[in-house]
């Protein structure tokens, strides 16, 4: 067997990396050897010669990055272009819940994640969503039921059931969660948690049909309560969620093999600037973290917990999927190698990008004709119910205010002017606008809307007058999703999402100067630097976050879990 005749030095690796520094996930050592590859694996790590000989002095060499748990939706690009992103700075591995999609495209839309990232040079593995609609608080664009989810279990890129946000039904047993449940202890995979805030008898029962991951802990104590009870903790650093920092007391010699890292929701700005799973690393090092302990959760740890056999370690045997690091401290990336192929060098991708035929998942504002009025509200003069935003949280108060409206536009009792914001129905036609109130943000003479409004993607808009809220909303139904800020009744800026209203057919890239000039123009129109506007407008819709939030069927109280009037009780 030619592998064995090379691990034993007998035949010539195909390729071996002189001199290196090897970081092992086994033992917590770094010490230096050569590593030969040879038919797209690791034979050996010692003394070896090999066709192709690389000199590494003074580098390291460490297992591929391993994200366990992200949307690749949140990218706004597309599998393959997502791939182009993160493969230079040393992620080789995903395991991706296309949540977003499904709510949107339903199984096609899954289908769409699966076949997109085929033929790509970043292994993407899939989380059957469980959760679509989030809640029945909204109108998502497809339900999905197990009877749905069962021509998917048994493929070999799914490992199991995705984030179970839903955690009031897994406790009362409600009948479709636990079909859901019971499909994937059926095909023997396992399943993803979402239950922040809940301990106790609460936790136990959630956790007891098989729920073995946490990525929403917020709190070091919250996840040492997880950990006590035999889950793997992902520490979190996405776009809006930054759990890192506050997550690495947990972590200490008895719980770090259950602990792992991942990204969630991580926007191009965010992977241009400071990268994916490296900067999860880099960040719990620069915060006093063992280095060799970091890559350790990136990697082994995160193999580990979802069974993927033969990568996360630079050993014979695994697949040569390999980060060469110039340095350990910084995470500073040099090559990227994937079953022993360079793919990138320098923060820049060696591969060619595949197209695929994603005709099925354009088209997807269908929204019922509006009209001058349609965004009008009942005149509130008194005490009303108004979202309160918080800066840097995706948490919003219920703020209970006197408010006189004036010439259509509604003040507060403190003389600042409201914003009204809506959520319209932009699967099925049905003609549904959701409507509230809004304080904090501070646009003016103008509107802002998405079609990214999580979890059922509807339509968000925002803004100081109708006109442009009409305007705006129109727009993004004429390019068939996305971004966009109007303001006297013109299109100042958009960025088309034709893919779902979620993702762009343009590069990581090209979608971030886009973004970044929409930024620019909405903090010129009075937009706190506080907030993001269009994350923050993403997350107002929904309605599993504390304290007040807005589907198309109107204002929904997250804390007593119903729907509330503008108007206010005393």
């Amino acid at each position: 067997m030619s592998m064995i005749d090379v691990a034993m030095g007998k035949v010539k690796a195909q390729l071996v990396f002189k001199n290196i520094n090897v970081v092992n996930v086994f033992t917590e050592e770094i010490y230096k050897a050569d590593v030969a590859i040879h038919d797209g694996y690791i034979a050996g790590i010692g003394e070896y010669s090999g066709a192709v000989e690389l000199d590494m002095e003074g580098k390291y060499i460490c297992p591929g990055f391993i994200d366990g748990h992200v949307h690749i939706e949140s990218s706004m690009v597309t599998p393959a272009e997502f791939a182009r992103a993160v493969i230079p700075r040393g992620t080789t591995t995903v395991v991706a819940d296309p949540h977003e999609i499904a709510n949107v495209k339903g199984i096609a839309g899954i289908k769409y994640i699966i076949e997109g990232s085929e033929n790509i040079p970043l292994d993407v593995f899939i989380m059957l969503p469980s959760c679509v609609p989030a809640t029945p608080f909204e109108n998502s664009g497809s339900v999905l039921k197990a009877e749905d989810l069962l021509e998917l279990i048994n493929h070999p890129k799914v490992l199991g059931l995705g984030e179970l946000m839903d955690f009031p039904s897994v406790i009362t047993c409600e009948k479709n969660i636990i079909n859901k449940i019971v499909l994937a202890k059926n095909a023997h995979k396992m399943m993803d948690g979402h239950a922040p805030g809940i301990s106790g008898k609460e936790l136990n029962a959630y956790i007891l049909p098989g729920v073995r991951t946490e990525h929403e802990c917020s709190t070091a104590e919250e996840a040492a309560e997880r950990l006590r009870l035999g889950m793997f903790i992902m520490l979190r650093e996405g776009s809006a969620a930054r759990n890192v920092i506050n997550l690495l007391p947990a972590v200490n010699a008895a719980t770090l093999s259950r602990c792992l890292f991942c990204t969630d929701d991580r926007h191009p700005e965010d992977i241009l600037n400071h990268g994916h799973i490296d900067n999860n690393i880099r960040i719990a090092v620069q915060n006093g973290f063992n280095p060799i302990k970091a890559i350790q959760m990136a990697t082994i740890n995160a193999a580990r917990c979802y069974n993927l056999p033969n990568i996360g370690a630079v050993a014979p045997g695994y697949k040569a999927n390999v980060v060469i690091l110039n340095d350990l401290e910084n995470i500073d990336i040099f090559q990227v190698y994937k079953k022993g192929r360079l793919i990138a060098e320098n923060g820049k991708a060696l591969f060619d990008l595949r197209s695929i035929n994603d005709s099925r998942m354009r088209n997807s504002v269908n929204i019922k004709r509006l009209e001058r009025d349609s965004f009008e509200m009942e005149n509130i003069n008194g005490l009303a119910n108004v979202i309160g935003l918080m800066p840097h949280s995706l948490v919003t108060s219920r703020l209970k205010l006197n408010v006189v409206c004036k010439d259509g536009a509604y003040i507060d009792e403190y003389g600042i002017k409201l914003l009204k914001i809506a959520v319209v129905e932009r699967h099925h036609q049905t003609g549904h606008i959701g409507l509230g109130l809004v304080k904090g943000m501070g646009l003016q003479n103008g509107a802002i809307a998405s079609t990214i409004a999580h979890d059922s993607h509807n339509i968000v808009v925002i803004g100081d007058n109708d006109d442009d809220m009409l305007c705006a909303v129109n727009h993004l139904q004429s390019i068939g999703g996305g971004i966009c800020i109007a303001s006297h009744g013109e299109v100042l800026h958009s960025l088309a999402l034709p893919i779902a209203g979620l993702m762009s057919d343009l590069s990581l890239e090209e979608v971030h100067i886009k973004l970044k000039q929409m930024l620019t123009t909405a903090y010129s129109m009075g937009v706190s630097k506080e907030y993001d506007p269009f994350m923050t407008l993403a997350f107002l819709a929904l309605p599993v976050i504390p304290e007040l939030k807005i589907t198309d069927l109107g204002l929904f109280d997250t804390v007593q879990y119903r729907f509330c009037s503008l108007k206010a009780e005393q």
